[in-house]
């Protein structure tokens, strides 16, 4: 059987060999892990300063240090999943995130803190979406977009699970033990799921056009269209995520109580899930690089929206949604974007550092969004400068289609 560029595929391969738990133990570590190494800490940060007498920019400094470390992890560890499979990094980063966040749970310092928030990046980088999506890359082949939606479906639930309960727990016990619960949890569920259910055999990896020689990967990574492609997703991943954590002030500016901006966020959340399930069909009826350039200038035309439309807030919330559907999209064409440009022969590494500069634009963002506020005046200002961004990041997105034959 052969790709959508003619090349051989481990469909077939994948179907016989990968293990048949692979796909629900993933969708059960996703939304484990995501819940507690990342989701716990915003609903802990306001008990932990208190208690402790840290700064909020030093904890929440210590946690953007572990998306970068995790961003830059990314690219080594892409690099031995493709050689060796999802099993025993997936498994060690399972006891890496638990040893991180007991760590956390019993910092007696700031310094301690954020060397497990440092580990914790390392761990984010063997357990979260990258290395589940080289498994599911592998493994499903042909088949592939389905099993990331699912898994990508499942990760989105993250929130909608454990915030509650990380609330409910912090109400009971103090955020140390919150946090020790929270390892045990996810002791429980990631380390068994990795070590036993990802056992399958690992698929040699499919042939590629774009890859004669032995250093193929390196030399697409640094090929005009990967390049253009690595520019656009960082630019977009900055206007994301920085339009994520920026929209309650935005509303806020625009007369929404708190709670009325907490739901719009947490609605534009549902807008995300519900947006990959269309993924699916809008891949088999665009080409790649078409469908790149429309989500990202369709996250453009929200943020735009968003920008100059002063309410009612039930108009806003539907904008909100809509951004967030958009958003749910942008994560699956991440997902898939080498494997559809590049195939599946190195997907780990090449996708590592795909995902590496987006990432850490992401950890900055927060930041970055709230100083380009204040000195632009406002949130509406820096919502329309965030559209720029995305339509900057569009027109580069444009540019990274790959010539057949080359």
């Amino acid at each position: 059987m052969t790709d959508l560029h003619g090349s051989a595929v481990a469909t077939g391969t994948g179907d016989r060999s990968r293990p048949r738990a692979a796909l629900p133990a993933l969708c059960a570590t996703q939304i484990t892990g995501w819940g507690i190494v990342y989701y716990a800490f915003p609903v802990l940060n306001a008990r932990i300063t208190a208690d402790t007498g840290w700064s909020t920019t030093a904890t929440t400094g210590a946690f953007s240090g572990a998306l970068v470390v995790s961003a830059l992890a990314g690219i080594p560890v892409g690099r031995i999943l493709d050689r060796r499979g999802p099993r025993a990094v997936m498994t060690t980063g399972s006891l890496l995130a638990v040893a991180a966040v007991l760590t956390l749970a019993w910092a007696p310092n700031l310094a301690v803190f954020t060397a497990a928030w440092l580990l914790a990046g390392t761990a984010m980088a063997a357990t979260f979406y990258q290395p589940a999506f080289a498994a599911v890359t592998r493994w499903f082949g042909e088949d592939r977009v389905r099993a990331l939606t699912i898994v990508t479906l499942a990760g989105g639930l993250a929130s909608t699970a454990f915030a509650p309960l990380t609330a409910t727990l912090a109400e009971h016990l103090s955020w140390r033990l919150t946090y020790t619960v929270l390892a045990a949890i996810l002791a429980a569920v990631t380390i068994p799921a990795h070590a036993l259910a990802l056992r399958g055999p690992w698929p040699a990896a499919p042939a590629h056009p774009t890859h004669q020689t032995g250093d193929g990967s390196r030399s697409v990574a640094r090929s005009r269209p990967f390049l253009l492609l690595a520019v656009a997703f960082t630019l977009n991943g900055f206007a994301m995520y920085a339009v994520v954590v920026a929209l309650v002030p935005l509303l806020a500016e625009r007369g929404a109580s708190p709670t009325a901006a907490a739901w719009a966020l947490g609605l534009g959340g549902v807008g995300q899930t519900l947006g990959r399930t269309l993924y699916r069909g809008l891949a088999r009826r665009t080409g790649v690089t078409t469908r790149t350039v429309a989500l990202i200038v369709l996250g453009g035309a929200a943020t735009a929206a968003l920008a100059v439309v002063p309410g009612p807030y039930p108009l806003l919330l539907l904008l909100a949604v809509a951004a967030g559907m958009v958003r749910g999209n942008l994560t699956l064409l991440q997902a898939t974007a080498v494997a559809d440009r590049w195939g599946t022969a190195d997907y780990g590494r090449l996708s590592g550092i795909l995902a590496a500069p987006a990432a850490i634009a992401g950890a900055l963002a927060p930041f970055a969004g709230a100083a380009l506020a204040h000195a632009l005046g406002g949130y509406p200002q820096l919502f329309v400068l965030l559209a720029g961004v995305s339509l900057a990041a569009a027109a580069l997105a444009a540019g990274s289609g790959i010539r057949r034959g080359t």
